[in-house]
């Protein structure tokens, strides 16, 4: 059976009642078990219907097609992001190097131990990539990271703060993803992360040199 033709990727519904809840939660949990055992190539909406137990009906109670169910995955993914770049960045009680350093080793963490799942929802990304609810999403997270450049560089301008930020997040993204397809140790991933956050912190002390000292 074939995913119903449609252009949508938002849920075609929000769960309103308990019952509801548990029905999405359990087609979002046969929707992971699927993407991670089958891949992207394979994932259907009746696979995932018939792994969490229900009928392709009840699927499409809540997504209209199988790239609302991939969006929907993507989309959560996207807020545990933005919520660990939140509560790292925005605690201005920590100098932001610290912050920084610290998020390096939570990012670079979470990559190897969701790489499987990103890469098949990168497989899948065709689906829904150029989607606006795409564009919003991925748009929180560098609105934070946005205002950390500005708090840790104030007296750079907005064109410097913009290029530093673009090549710290683009670097850390793309080596963070590269390091995560093999396999590593903790201590492989903390001697990692350190390197990254050793080399980004310098990189803005640098850009500071001359100015107040950035803590």
């Amino acid at each position: 059976m074939t995913d119903r033709p449609s252009h949508r990727i938002s849920s075609r519904k929000q769960p309103r009642q308990a019952r509801s809840n548990d029905l999405v939660a359990a087609i979002l949990q046969a929707a992971v078990q699927v993407l991670a055992t089958e891949g992207a190539g394979r994932f259907t909406t009746a696979r995932v219907a018939e792994k969490a137990g229900v009928s392709v009906g009840s699927v499409y109670q809540y997504f209209p097609n199988k790239a609302a169910i991939l969006f929907r995955l993507q989309s959560d993914e996207w807020r545990q992001t933005t919520d660990l770049l939140r509560a790292i960045l925005a605690d201005v009680a920590r100098p932001p190097l610290d912050r920084l350093r610290t998020l390096v080793h939570a990012f670079v963490r979470s990559e190897c131990e969701e790489a499987a799942m990103r890469v098949a929802l990168s497989d899948a990304a065709p689906l829904y990539r150029d989607a606006p609810e795409s564009r919003e999403a991925r748009a929180a997270g560098a609105s934070l990271f946005k205002a950390f450049m500005e708090e840790a560089m104030p007296g750079a301008s907005a064109t410097e703060r913009a290029l530093a930020g673009d090549i710290i997040t683009r670097t850390l993204s793309a080596v963070g993803k590269e390091f995560s397809e093999t396999s590593r140790t903790d201590a492989e991933i903390r001697a990692y992360a350190d390197g990254l956050a050793d080399m980004f912190c310098a990189y803005l002390r640098h850009l500071r040199q001359g100015g107040d000292a950035v803590g």
